[in-house]
């Protein structure tokens, strides 16, 4: 049987598809109503404002440029990313395969609206009275619960054996 037909198979474009989905209707819901608001600041509290501003650069707002060829050098450099980690997905097997699969659903998420809108829309903003963390979104809590996953894989499981 080939691999593409196997129970495993069905469950990864699962995961992929579900945290993709959690993505882009979380991204949408926030874009619909900000335009609806006429204004990008949806929700204020004390440590949480949902404001919707529109990401050049990569994680968290970092590496911003004004200039397209810099964004489309950063575009390509993401895409190559993304696709070394679908190949580790590939490679990869038990709890490590899980948390590849979360990164690439989320940077999934990610190169969609780069390539839709030009710019990733961030909108969940955390803060201490005026200490903001940097903004972001649901496909960035998934690459770094990823992240997280991995780190916690190498440092401890597999020390610990």
């Amino acid at each position: 049987m080939p691999d593409y037909l196997k129970k495993s198979f069905f469950i990864n474009l699962f995961i992929i598809i579900i945290i993709f989905s959690l993505d882009r209707i979380s991204k949408f819901y926030v874009i619909l109503n900000s335009e609806s608001n006429l204004s990008p600041s949806l929700f204020t509290s004390k440590f949480l404002n949902i404001n919707l501003i529109w990401n050049e650069g990569i994680a968290f707002g970092l590496l911003t440029f004004d200039q397209k060829l810099y964004y489309n050098f950063l575009t390509a450099v993401i895409l190559i990313i993304t696709t070394i980690i679908l190949w580790m997905v590939s490679r990869s097997n038990g709890m490590e395969k899980i948390a590849f699969l979360i990164i690439f659903g989320g940077s999934l998420g990610n190169i969609f609206d780069r390539v839709l809108y030009k710019s990733v829309p961030d909108f969940i903003d955390f803060h201490i009275n005026n200490f903001h963390w940097f903004i972001f979104n649901v496909a960035d809590i998934f690459i770094t619960l990823g992240v997280i996953l991995l780190i916690y894989l190498e440092l401890i499981v597999k020390t610990k054996k």
